[in-house]
């Protein structure tokens, strides 16, 4: 469980957010919507420490993650998998070995372990014959699936997700959110997803955070928000073209 409380954060005379609070539990699929700006990455990137607010926690299973020293910190943030908005692969290697390099940088795992690893996770994420491929020759929504399969290798306790449909077609959109639901019920793992799109957040959040006018304007579940006459949250939610159907 993720218990966030009572963060804030500014960069300079900047305020981003102020006294945000909410809890995401164990094996949930949350959604962080809000206006490009409001601070969605900001928040991602406090979960795993890679920032520290100005005041407020963020406690994974009762421990603070602010409070880690640096070892600590490195074994906290292999319980991460993060799948970056462009999918942040390395492009002087191949789609395997881009995989593979969790598992040599974190473990002693031996080549052939390693090998069978690999393959798993390119199989889930429909590649299974994809490993030799250089990066470049990838689409946007393999690139995708090839950040996924690395996202998932080291087996962590949450995936966080940057806007992982944003610059893809309808068709390859589905695809990546029937994957997200995928491997949450498959691996029994817990979601945080960024994104502007509202048919994704219908399509795979249990849960949604709305982020508005420099603090968390709304939370709630998918059928709390389909009924919500909260203005900022129908506002945005207008804004994005997708009409909900109650």
């Amino acid at each position: 469980m993720i218990e966030i409380n009572n963060l804030t954060k500014s960069f300079g005379d900047n305020l981003i957010w102020r006294d945000v609070s909410f809890t995401i539990q164990d094996g949930e699929t949350l959604a962080v919507i809000g206006k490009s700006g409001c601070g969605k990455s900001v928040l991602l990137k406090h979960l795993n420490a890679l920032l520290y607010p100005d005041s407020g926690e963020v406690v994974i299973d009762g421990q603070c993650v602010f409070d880690l020293d640096y070892s600590e910190l490195r074994i906290m943030r292999q319980r991460f998998g993060i799948l970056f908005q462009g999918g942040a692969l390395f492009d002087s290697i191949n789609t395997f070995e881009n995989i593979a390099f969790p598992l040599r940088y974190f473990t002693n795992k031996n080549e052939s372990d390693i090998k069978k690893e690999v393959e798993k996770a390119l199989e889930m994420v429909n590649l299974k014959d994809a490993g030799k491929k250089p990066t470049s020759a990838l689409s946007g929504g393999m690139r995708k699936r090839v950040g996924l399969a690395r996202a998932i290798i080291l087996k962590p306790d949450y995936l966080l997700y940057d806007e992982p449909t944003s610059g893809l077609d309808p068709q390859t959109s589905d695809e990546i959110n029937e994957l997200i639901v995928y491997m949450a019920d498959s691996l029994d793992i817990t979601s945080i997803v960024i994104t502007h799109d509202m048919h994704s957040v219908l399509s795979i959040a249990e849960k949604v955070a709305f982020l508005d006018d420099q603090k968390l304007s709304w939370f709630g579940d998918i059928e709390e928000m389909k009924k919500s006459e909260h203005p900022p949250l129908v506002e945005f939610i207008t804004a994005s073209e997708y009409k909900i159907k109650a």
